[in-house]
């Protein structure tokens, strides 16, 4: 039987009105008998995918934790953790205020996303104002989105060193600012750059915010406030040309895209604001467990790219992302000429198409709680798996390519307009299901390789992005709008076999490429 606790001193001060209260740890446990992890510990303990792997071992180089360690200065140490029912533990606020915390984060990646896709409302703007082609136009899109690719392999690593919250405000307050060389910029090249860099300094809400909510939800909980993480890179960018296409129609001036961008991210960043206490003597035990650069670099930089050349099952998974991710970006380029050849509708009208994507994504949101209510079913009955998480996935997967072929098939000027704007609600509809059930599959498959899992599916889904922009409008003229839209929806019936393939393939036979360690990473 395990023995009573030592008795142990009272904390020595109160800071900041926050009380320090003695709490369990590490060495308290063992002295208590405990060899191996207590039960529940998820409530005192982060944790990394799973319970078995804490974030901080039982000593730290070599060091058993102690608060008469002396840091910050020579100053004592208080370490502090999270009590049972600790209301200052995430996963205890209530309800109301992590959905709110959910949010805003969710709006963040709204906001960054909808400025990648401003300049769609009137590249024509573009070409007359800087006197350049269509092509170099369409860079303003494919640079920024670029820059998302390349963002989150700064971000996140600084996030490892001074926190997500700080990346958050400073990124942000970049972004922000930088929205005025773009609407001032004299020339192409300027604002190619300041796109580009826009791209970068954004991209930390892209990168860092699955982490937040990972971490204020319980894995039984958190697939609801995934899925509306999961609709905001996909909706973001569909309110670009439904804004600006009036804007352009309003005013014909190019500069009030991003002035009206830069108001979105003032205001956003504004949500973003905490005060902090900012006591540098009291700690966590995870602040205590330093990452050396190399293992930041290992972590965000080199492991990612590990991935992407050794993990099949990763590969497949992020080739479907990319597909929808670089679909969706194509549509900005394909209703132009749907709607504006074909049916002669001015660039505010066009931006009005894509509101039946926002009715799709809607009506996914609508059938998540479904899901999870299945899953929490699963998780009562048995162990959940990864595979669990695809049964979204196989509802939705068949939609992008039914959009894709009414899309083609309704293209002809005898036939109204309703019929290819209402491909959108199809597409809405799958592209946020097949999204969230990725996002799940991943992070239940990784554990603690989630993260980097992740980084190369942002990585490789923001070139997609960026590519398919550049020859959209050439193929739907060469092609035609019918078989263009029908080559797309070729592509997604054979994705569609993705998901269909990993479902009821032994734990075993798919962890050939996800072992739970894996040793060259």
């Amino acid at each position: 039987m395990a023995t009573q606790p030592p008795e142990r001193s009272q904390p020595r001060r109160n800071t900041n009105d926050l009380q320090l209260v003695p709490t369990e740890t590490p060495e308290t446990l063992h002295e208590r008998g405990f060899s191996t992890n207590p039960p529940d510990i998820g409530i005192n303990y982060p944790e990394v995918g799973r319970p078995e792997d804490p974030v901080f071992p039982r000593n730290t180089s070599g060091r058993q934790i102690s608060p008469a360690d002396v840091e910050k200065g020579g100053q004592p140490v208080d370490f502090v953790t999270f009590t049972i029912g600790d209301p200052d533990n995430p996963h205890n606020w209530s309800r109301l205020y992590r959905w709110y915390v959910t949010i805003v984060v969710s709006v963040l990646v709204v906001c960054v996303a909808y400025g990648s896709a401003i300049v769609t409302g009137g590249l024509g703007l573009i070409e007359k104002k800087y006197h350049v082609s269509l092509e170099v136009a369409t860079l303003t899109v494919s640079v920024m989105v670029c820059g998302f690719a390349v963002g989150p392999l700064l971000w996140s690593p600084l996030s490892e060193i001074i926190g997500r919250r700080p990346v958050y405000i400073i990124s942000l307050a970049l972004y922000t600012i930088f929205q005025i060389p773009c609407a001032l910029s004299p020339n192409i090249g300027g604002l190619l750059a300041c796109r580009f860099i826009s791209g970068v300094f954004s991209s930390s809400g892209l990168s860092l915010a699955g982490g937040s909510i990972a971490d204020i939800w319980n894995i039984e909980d958190r697939g609801m406030a995934i899925a509306f993480f999961a609709a905001a890179p996909y909706c973001g960018p569909v309110f670009g040309p439904i804004v600006c296409g009036w804007i352009n129609i309003g005013s014909h001036r190019l500069d009030l895209f991003f002035w009206t961008n830069m108001a979105f991210a003032g205001a956003v960043m504004i949500l973003k604001l905490r005060k902090e206490t900012g006591d540098p003597n009291i700690i966590t035990e995870q602040e205590k467990v330093k990452l050396s650069f190399e293992d930041i670099i290992r972590t965000n930089l080199v492991r990612p790219i590990t991935m992407i050349l050794t993990e099949p099952v990763l590969d497949l998974m992020c080739a479907y992302i990319v597909l929808i991710y670089a679909m969706l970006y194509g549509f900005f380029f394909a209703f132009p000429v749907v709607f504006g050849e074909l049916y002669g509708f001015n660039d505010g009208q066009i931006g009005l198409m894509f509101i039946p994507i926002l009715i799709g994504a809607g009506f996914a949101l609508l059938v998540t709680p479904l899901m999870e209510k299945q899953f929490r079913r699963i998780c009562e009955s048995r162990a959940p798996t990864a595979e669990d998480r695809l049964i979204a996935a196989l509802i939705g997967a068949p939609f992008i390519p039914i959009a894709l072929f009414i899309l083609g098939a309704t293209s002809y000027k005898h036939i109204i307009w309703v019929g290819p704007a209402s491909s959108g609600i199809a597409f809405g509809f799958g592209m946020v299901l097949c999204y969230y059930a990725v996002n799940n599959y991943i992070i239940d498959s990784y554990h603690k390789y989630a993260a980097s899992a992740l980084a190369a599916k942002v990585f490789l889904r923001s070139g997609g992005g960026a590519a398919f922009p550049l020859f959209t409008t050439q193929m739907y003229h060469r092609l035609g709008l019918q078989w263009a839209s029908w080559l797309l929806a070729f592509l997604g019936v054979g994705m569609v076999f993705i998901p269909a393939s990993l479902v009821g393939v032994p734990v075993d036979a798919r962890r050939v490429g996800q072992s739970e360690e894996l040793p060259y990473l």
